[in-house]
C-alpha cells in the first residue's frame, strides 16, 4: 500500500521532519513492502521558515534583532535569491517557547524584533517576504513592530509610548510621517488560526492565557486592544479587526494586512499547494497526519485538519497520530478522520516525554499499520 505521511512538528519535542521519519520507520517496520511518501508540514507557526526554505531549495542569512523583552539576539531566516524572496517566522525572535513559563511577562513583551527582521530583509533587497506568524509571546497589537517601521505612538500628554499591552489603551495620537513606504514589497503572511482580533474569540481571550495572562486580565486587555483598533482606524481609516486571522500573533497579522497590504493565507493551504499534496493523496491508499496536541483548535487551520480534508475529498482513510489529545479532539471524527490517537501511553513528566516521544510515536505507527494490514486481509 501507498502511505502519505504529512505531519506538523511536536513542539518542543520533534521537528516535522523527525515526526515523519518516526512514523515511516513504524510503518515499514510493520511491513517493509509499504511505500511511504513523507511531507514535513507547517501551518504558519514554529518551523514554517525551515519547511518553506527546503521546499524552495533556499539558503539562509542572519540578522541582529531583539527578542520580546528587548535582548539583542541573532536569528537566521531563509532566502531564495533568484526569486528575491525572504522566508521568516516571528517565532524566531519573539517565540513563546524562547522564554520559560515562569519568566514570561506578557504585559511588557513586544514585537519590535519582527520589525527589525522585516527591515533587514528589505535592506538586503528582498522584495517578496513570506512570514509565518504563529507561536508568539506577544499581545501588543504589533505596536513594537510598527514602531520599528517608523510609526510613533503618543498618549494624551504627548508622551511617546513604549510598545506593550500597557500602552494599547493609552494611544491618543499616531505620528505616521516616517512610516515605511514599501509599495514595491510583497508580504505574504502564513497564519495558523482564523480568530479575529477582538472579542470572546479574539486574540486576548483565546491566546492570552497560554502567553501568561491571568483570566482576570483578559477583559481589560481586550478593551485596550479595542481602543488601539479604534485609534488605528482614526489615523489610517482601516478596521484591522475585519480580517479573518487578525487575532494571530497578538495582532501582528492585523496591522501588517491593514497598514502594509500584506496578504494573509492559511499556512497549511500554502504548504499543501507547494508540495502538490492533493495529487499525491489522490494516488495513495492511507493518509497519516499529526501534531503535538490535537484538540478543538485543530479544526481551525491546523495541519491535521487541512490534510484530513484532502484525504476526505478523495475518500482516503486518514489517521491522526499526535503527542497528546486535548478537549474536543473527538470532533475530528466528525470531520472525517478514521482514527485519532495519542503516542503518550501513560502519564509522564515533560523530560520523560521528550526522551521517549520518538520511540513511542514509531511504536504507535507500527501498531496502527499492523491493524490496517490485518483488516485489509479480511476483505
Amino acid at each position: 500500500m501507498k502511505f502519505v505521511v504529512a505531519c506538523d512538528s511536536f513542539k518542543g519535542c520533534m521537528s516535522s521532519v523527525q515526526v515523519c521519519k518516526c512514523i515511516r520507520s513504524g510503518i515499514q517496520g510493520a511491513n517493509e513492502t509499504h511505500i511511504v511518501y513523507e511531507f514535513p508540514m507547517c501551518d504558519g507557526g514554529e518551523g514554517t521558515a525551515e519547511i518553506f526554505r527546503n521546499i524552495y531549495h533556499g539558503d539562509t542569512t542572519s540578522a541582529q534583532v531583539l527578542d520580546a523583552y528587548g535582548k539583542t539576539i541573532e536569528v537566521t531566516y531563509g532566502i531564495v535569491p533568484e526569486q528575491h524572496m525572504a522566508i521568516m517566522e516571528v517565532a524566531s525572535c519573539i517565540g513563546l517557547n524562547m522564554v520559560e513559563r515562569d519568566k514570561r511577562n506578557p504585559m511588557i513583551a513586544n514585537s519590535r524584533g519582527v520589525g527589525l527582521l522585516l527591515k533587514d530583509a528589505v535592506a538586503k533587497g528582498y522584495k517578496k517576504i513570506l512570514l509565518g506568524i504563529g507561536g508568539t509571546s506577544t499581545t501588543d497589537g504589533g505596536m513594537g513592530m510598527l514602531q520599528e517601521l517608523g510609526l510613533h505612538f503618543f498618549d494624551a500628554s504627548h508622551r511617546r509610548l513604549r510598545a506593550g499591552i500597557y500602552s494599547l489603551g493609552q494611544v491618543d495620537y499616531i505620528d505616521k510621517r516616517n512610516f515605511v513606504d514599501w509599495k514595491d514589497v510583497e508580504i505574504q503572511i502564513a497564519v495558523d488560526v482564523k480568530n479575529h482580533l477582538l472579542g470572546k474569540q479574539g486574540s486576548a481571550y483565546t491566546f492570552g492565557k497560554q502567553k501568561g495572562l491571568y483570566p482576570t486580565q483578559l477583559e481589560s486587555v481586550d478593551q485596550a486592544m479595542r481602543h488601539y483598533r479604534d485609534k488605528i482606524y482614526e489615523f489610517f481609516h482601516v478596521d484591522i479587526n475585519q480580517y479573518e486571522g487578525s487575532g494571530s500573533s497578538g495582532g501582528i497579522g492585523a496591522v501588517l494586512t491593514g497598514l502594509l497590504q500584506a496578504k494573509m493565507v492559511p499556512g497549511i493551504e500554502l504548504c499543501m499547494q507547494e508540495y502538490h499534496l492533493e495529487d499525491v493523496i489522490a494516488q495513495s491508499d492511507i493518509v497519516i497526519t499529526g501534531e503535538g496536541q490535537s484538540d478543538h483548535q485543530t479544526l481551525y487551520g491546523k495541519v491535521p485538519y487541512g490534510v484530513g480534508q484532502l484525504a476526505k475529498k478523495y475518500h482516503k482513510p486518514v489517521f491522526c497520530l499526535s503527542g497528546a489529545l486535548g478537549i474536543g479532539y473527538m470532533d475530528l471524527y466528525d470531520a472525517g478522520f478514521s482514527g485519532v490517537f495519542s503516542s503518550a501511553d501513560r502519564a509522564m513528566d515533560f523530560m520523560t516525554a521528550l526522551k521517549t516521544g520518538p520511540q513511542k510515536l514509531e511504536n504507535l505507527a507500527y501498531s496502527i499499520t499492523k491493524t490496517i494490514d490485518a483488516i485489509s486481509k479480511m476483505k
